[in-house]
């Protein structure tokens, strides 16, 4: 009996011991089940509105002059000052006289061939008056204007086959080619200014002597500045002559405004661009200086219905992410044109679509996500 009572003990704590310990399960807390829903991603929207949408194009170039001339003697003699010191840096005005070459010789020769021509009209005169009585007056005015100071003026017309003969018998008309001719001889002694510019260069100064050929200097207009510029021969189709253009010193917060003059057709070979000039319409109180570096932004075609998106925000130049249902999904989309930092998309999105504006990583199609606009609405929305 002893020795039952020795086996049964064991057993009957491990018993006790097992329902002491289920009854004591029984009172622990069941643990919370594990939440394996994904939060949404909250990124940056914004609704899409699409409509005409001009298309820049940036590019740099340097302030020149359209007109650059060089002074070349067309006669000999010793150069004699005119009304601006001729050195580099001078500034002048239009019509001022440059320089001149001297001029004694020639102006002798021209009234001496004005001397001819009074003598002969001289004794043609009383042939006139007796021949065509009508007409004398006319020629006594034209014989009392020519003067040794002042170019000659034109002979009067007549269509009188007789007074023509005897303008012929007396050389009138050889000699007032004659005279014409040494005009013409005698102007080229005179160098004035044809606009507003300044003196690059000059080759000889005051006192040198010239020769017919012989190289003075070259000149400038300041009023006539245009930019030289580059545009790649595959935006060629966006641009066209007369688009504005907003021009930008480098480093300055002045902007001034031209517009595209003319368009080059030829394409260079090494660099697949198309030369472009821009002509200064307004440059405001600020007087601009040739050899500027000028950042240039040009107003091309406008795009309809088209929207104009950070770059960030399409991703291998094919597709953008919307937001739909509280979802990711993936739209292609078509690119008319590449500003840089920015696309013009007018394929793919339609008014109203909420389009992710921020770069994303690690997302993918199907995903949850939330506008932050949306989120903040809400915020704001709530007592």
């Amino acid at each position: 009996m002893k020795r039952k009572v020795l086996v049964i003990s064991p057993i009957l704590v491990l018993v006790i011991g097992f329902v002491i310990m289920k009854v004591l399960v029984s009172f622990k807390e069941d643990k919370p089940k594990r939440n394996s829903q994904v939060k949404p991603r909250i990124v940056a929207t914004k609704a899409v509105e699409l409509g005409d949408v001009p298309a820049r194009l940036k590019t740099f170039g340097t302030l020149a002059t359209s007109q650059p001339i060089s002074l070349i003697s067309e006669v000999s003699g010793k150069l004699q000052p005119g009304d601006v010191v001729f050195q580099p840096a001078q500034s002048f005005n239009k019509g001022d006289l440059l320089l001149k070459v001297d001029d004694r010789q020639i102006k002798l020769e021209l009234n001496s061939t004005k001397s001819d021509l009074l003598t002969a009209l001289a004794s043609l005169m009383p042939e006139i008056k007796v021949s065509s009585p009508k007409i004398f007056q006319i020629w006594q005015t034209y014989f009392d204007a020519i003067s040794f100071d002042k170019a000659i003026g034109p002979l009067p017309e007549t269509t009188d086959q007789r007074l023509k003969a005897l303008l012929a018998r007396y050389n009138i008309f050889k000699l007032y080619f004659a005279v014409q001719n040494l005009e013409i001889r005698a102007a080229k002694h005179y160098f004035y200014a044809p606009f507003n510019g300044s003196i690059i260069s000059t080759q000889l100064r005051e006192g040198s002597v010239a020769a017919p050929g012989t190289r003075l200097g070259e000149l400038i207009n300041l009023d006539k500045l245009e930019v030289e510029i580059q545009i790649p021969a595959q935006d060629m189709n966006w641009i066209k002559s007369g688009s504005i253009v907003k021009l930008r010193p480098d480093d300055s917060q002045v902007e001034w405004i031209g517009h595209i003059d003319r368009i080059g057709n030829i394409i260079d070979e090494r660099s697949q661009s198309v030369l472009a000039y821009i002509n200064l319409d307004d440059t405001g109180d600020v007087i601009p200086m040739a050899g500027i570096f000028l950042e240039a932004n040009i107003e091309a075609t406008t795009i309809p219905k088209a929207l104009k998106l950070e770059r960030r925000a399409v991703y291998e130049e094919a597709y953008v992410f919307l937001i739909k249902q509280g979802q990711f999904v993936q739209r292609e989309v078509g690119i008319a044109f590449d500003e840089g930092d920015f696309y013009i998309i007018n394929e793919g999105l339609s008014d109203g679509d909420t389009l992710v504006t921020e770069l994303l990583q690690g997302v993918s199609a199907g995903m949850p996500a939330l506008a932050r606009e949306n989120l903040n609405a809400g915020a704001s929305a709530t007592p």
